[in-house]
């Protein structure tokens, strides 16, 4: 509590501070304001990046929306610029453009998203800090950063993402930042409505509706969305519901004040996963028909802007959580074991969070040098209880426990609170030459309270004992992490950058404690830290030529993963513990041409846009107190990752075609090639997919197709070492898909 007063205390100071200085700054500084006029001038020119926007690809500029991105590594995807699948939220092909992800695929429909990239664990995208409009969208930023949410693709107007320098502003993640700004309300109508309607392969059907307008000072944005599908496999259908509101009210030019709320409610069933041999026979299979997971998302978020002047800004935003997902099921270590029917496998999670981020911009000077600082702070608390036992012997989607002394396996509490302050200020040394230093204090404090219940059988299966183990965990701990970032614009269209910050991920309450019959967690676990460093070139407002070509190093100690050990009994078990130091080098590269514009002339009303992403990593654990380990690769790392395409068309029909190819991967640290009964761990194979997507509009009405896997390749991305599994979790293959959207 008294670390919340001192965070209000400190910013109010630094806002009454800035004011003060505002008043001597506009007496003494008279003939400055010609350059503060400038400067907001040159934001409202947005209108120059039009041109780009065509590919679907830009970049943050250097201040935007109350952030600082001066010479970091930043890309923003805009969905409605691309030829893509946005009814499935396709990520492979959204995020196309973006450098060197490492992308898993759960589900045909793109409930949930799940990326990574050097080196980072793409499950549910828990390595980036992931938001929607500004504001937290995962179960809990600390305690587990997993998103369950994905926003619908036809719903956003950008996706933001700010890699390795993010930390500063967002965090202290590895990944960097993923924000999703939700498309804005029409300010030159009252009502404008949208309709979308898809279908597609393996049962799938889409609805999406959205009502947007402004009437006077009040605007809104509200969508519904309801989706279902069969599956590529049997045993994995699933139904979802989403809605948002966005409510804004503009007090006059300088102040408005906003509330959102999101809901979404899914129910999938889930085929589980397959061994090696299994996979290789028919990736269509399934032995699990009573594997079901649900999930039950709210969030909200008050957001309140004021521009004092033309020189100071500032935002709040309070936000907070109520969810929960429950998954139950048959699932044995030996993926191929026949279900037996008994009671299921049943995990109830529950979060509630709230918090609050304070952001103030302000634009000065030092010896007639303009400058740019950014600090804020973050309240936040989290509250999560995650309870494990036995569920019913039935085949339906039952979440309740069964009534017996062994009911309940785990039952445990995690409340969490941090707070955070936060500085960055962009020095501009020259016109094209500036630095950009930060520095970010993070306080955490983690607890867990609840116990575990310790159960043994006879050999006939008999219950003989049972008795509860109580554990309570307490950390608190308070660092300090910093940046810097340079920038060097050589011309008017190119620019070299480079950045450093240092990193840390706190341990989360599914490290300290879940019940998995092949897996053991070390009680001794560390923080994960380390640090990311980007230098590279790219160019800046171009409307035909794109690229941006950058090496990177990313330090990684006390690095958590999964090694094998035997037990007492000369079982095989995963013991989760810190594997050790680990260092990824590589190159990430994007660059796309419009060459029909550039053979012909750049007022030609068709377009020709060939991209290619390749990414290039290397990998290694350096250091490791497990045996084995020093010397591998590391996981989730493959060699060579690359996207590359073509778009073409012109104002109203277009049409893309893209290949991707991922080589060979490790699943764990021991660099395991087989994956044994369990199939948890083991290779990756190298795989490549093809999708192919058209559009076509007239006036208000517009045709999508598309092709997913066109050559329908049998592969799969990731080895669930839980649900949806475990075991291999095979991609869908080849799917049709087919859109058709109105708008009044």
């Amino acid at each position: 509590m008294k670390l919340q007063v001192y965070s209000c205390i400190l910013f109010c100071f630094l806002a009454l501070a800035s004011n003060a200085q505002d008043s001597s700054y506009v007496k003494k500084k008279q003939h400055k304001s010609k350059f503060t006029d400038s400067v907001e001038t040159t934001l409202q020119e947005v209108l120059i990046n039009q041109k780009q926007n065509d590919f679907g690809f830009t970049r943050l500029r250097a201040v935007e929306n109350l952030g600082i991105y001066e010479g970091k590594k930043t890309e923003v995807i805009i969905p409605e610029k691309l030829v893509a699948n946005l009814a499935t939220n396709n990520a492979r092909q959204v995020f196309s453009r973006v450098a060197g992800l490492n992308i898993w695929e759960s589900d045909g429909a793109g409930l949930q998203l799940s990326i990574g990239g050097r080196g980072l664990d793409p499950n549910r995208s828990s390595n980036f800090n992931v938001r929607q409009n500004g504001y937290d969208i995962s179960a809990d930023a600390l305690g587990y950063p997993e998103s369950y949410y994905t926003p619908p693709l036809e719903a956003v107007g950008k996706i933001q993402i700010v890699r390795g320098a993010a930390s500063l502003q967002y965090g202290t993640q590895f990944g960097g930042l993923i924000n999703f700004i939700l498309k804005k309300p029409v300010e030159s109508k009252k009502l404008e409505v949208q309709l979308k309607q898809s279908i597609g392969s393996f049962g799938f059907y889409n609805s999406f509706t959205s009502y947007s307008g402004t009437v006077k000072k009040f605007s809104y944005y509200t969508f519904f969305q309801y989706k279902t599908m069969q599956g590529w496999r049997e045993n994995s259908s699933l139904k979802s519901y989403t809605y948002f509101a966005d409510l804004d009210y503009q007090f006059n030019k300088k102040t408005s004040i906003g509330l959102d709320y999101t809901h979404m409610n899914y129910l999938a069933q889930q085929a589980g996963g397959l061994t090696d041999a299994m996979f290789a026979e028919d990736p269509r299979q399934t032995n699990r028909e009573r594997n079901w997971f649900q999930v039950n998302w709210n969030l909200f978020a008050l957001h309140f802007d004021h521009k004092f002047n033309v020189s100071s800004e500032f935002n709040t935003r309070v936000f907070g959580l109520y969810a929960n997902r429950y998954s139950v099921g048959f699932r044995p270590n030996r993926v191929a074991s026949i279900d037996n029917n008994s009671e299921r496998d049943l995990i109830k999670g529950d979060f509630q969070n709230y918090g609050a981020e304070f952001r103030y911009l302000k634009r000065y000077f030092v010896a007639n040098k303009p400058m740019v600082l950014l600090v804020g702070s973050r309240i936040y608390h989290g509250y999560n209880q995650s309870v494990q036992g036995f569920g019913s012997k039935e085949k339906d989607a039952d979440f309740n426990y069964i009534n017996s002394d062994i009911g309940i396996s785990s039952d445990y509490s995690f409340p969490n609170n941090n707070v955070s302050f936060f500085a960055e200020n962009i020095v501009y040394i020259s016109d094209i030459f500036s630095i950009t230093p930060g520095i970010r204090y993070e306080y955490i404090h983690t607890q867990a309270n609840g116990y575990y219940r310790t159960i043994q059988f006879d050999l006939a299966g008999n219950l003989i004992s049972t008795s509860k183990n109580f554990e309570t965990r307490n950390q608190g701990r308070g660092f300090v992490i910093a940046g810097l970032g340079l920038s060097y614009k050589a011309t008017r269209k190119l620019e070299f950058y480079g950045n450093i910050s240092q990193n840390y991920r706190s341990i989360t309450f599914s490290d300290m404690r879940i019940s998995n019959p092949s897996q053991v967690i070390d009680q001794n676990l560390q923080d994960e830290k380390g640090y990311s460093f980007d230098i590279g070139f790219r160019t800046n407002q171009s409307d035909l030529v794109s690229f941006d070509i950058s090496g990177f190093l990313l330090r990684y100690n006390n690095r958590i993963g999964e090694v094998l050990f035997y037990d007492a009994n000369n079982r095989v078990l995963r013991l989760r513990t810190n594997i050790g130091r680990a260092i990824m080098t590589g190159i990430e590269s994007y660059a796309e041409a419009d060459f029909l514009r550039l053979l012909t002339r750049k007022n030609n009303p068709y377009s020709g846009v060939l991209f290619l992403n390749l990414a290039l990593i290397h990998s290694k654990y350096v250091e490791s107190k497990s045996p084995g380990i020093e010397g591998n690769q590391v996981e989730f790392v493959p060699n060579v990752n690359i996207k590359t395409g073509i778009r073409l068309g012109n104002k109203n029909l277009k049409a893309s075609f893209q290949y991707s190819y991922l080589s060979q991967q490790f699943s764990d640290a021991t660099n395991a090639i087989d994956g044994g009964v369990s199939s948890v761990i083991g290779i990756i194979p190298s795989y490549s997919v093809l999708d192919a997507s058209i559009s076509y509009q007239v006036k208000r009405l517009k045709f999508e197709a598309s092709i997913n896997n066109l050559s329908n390749n049998m592969y799969f991305t990731r080895r669930a070492t839980g649900y949806p599994g475990p075991g291999i979790i095979p991609s869908d293959g080849r799917a049709f898909f087919l859109t058709i959207s109105y708008k009044i």
